[in-house]
């Protein structure tokens, strides 16, 4: 058995200013917080002799490993994001960062997302990527529009309601 994973598909670089100042603001607190903490412990538990068995090292070294990781991943995440500030020539159609209420076809049941980047899905909240399936049904429609999503449990149609770009 191949341990070869194909790569990931490339995610839109698009992000809102939400978004982006919270990722600054992890990337500032794993770098110039976080990081010189465990630096230290790693530092006086190596003063303690033997290293194979000290966790304060070993756990120590391997956060280590996981802040810097994450850090160049925020790193090239910040650098080639396209963060989009304005609102649409046209706000009457959906774009990035637009909240969006759809209406289900079948069983009249409504739902408002907000499309946002990759880095800022969040279930809870109803964020959805720009990459999602429904997000890519909805993109350059209008109020009124009707739109059908390929999902796994089969095609479904839902109605485009209301659409606004709160600041």
């Amino acid at each position: 058995m191949s341990r070869y994973r194909p790569p990931a598909p490339k995610s839109s670089p698009y992000i809102t200013p939400e978004g982006a100042a919270k990722m600054r603001a992890e990337l500032h607190q794993l770098w110039k917080v976080e990081r010189p903490q465990v630096t230290q412990i790693v530092h006086e538990a190596a003063k303690n002799g033997d290293r194979s068995e000290n966790g304060d090292y070993i756990y120590g070294k391997r956060r280590l490993r996981e802040i810097d990781s994450r850090v160049r991943y925020l790193t090239k995440r910040i650098e080639n994001a396209t963060i989009v500030e304005d609102k649409p020539r046209d706000p009457s159609k959906v774009f990035f960062a637009a909240w969006v209420t759809v209406e289900d076809a079948d069983s009249g049941e409504e739902k408002t997302f907000r499309l946002v980047g990759a880095d800022e899905i969040d279930a809870t909240r109803n964020w959805i990527s720009i990459d999602a399936p429904m997000a890519r049904a909805l993109i350059g429609k209008s109020v009124d529009d009707e739109v059908q999503v390929k999902t796994p449990s089969g095609d479904r149609d839902f109605i485009i309601t209301a659409i606004s770009y709160q600041p």
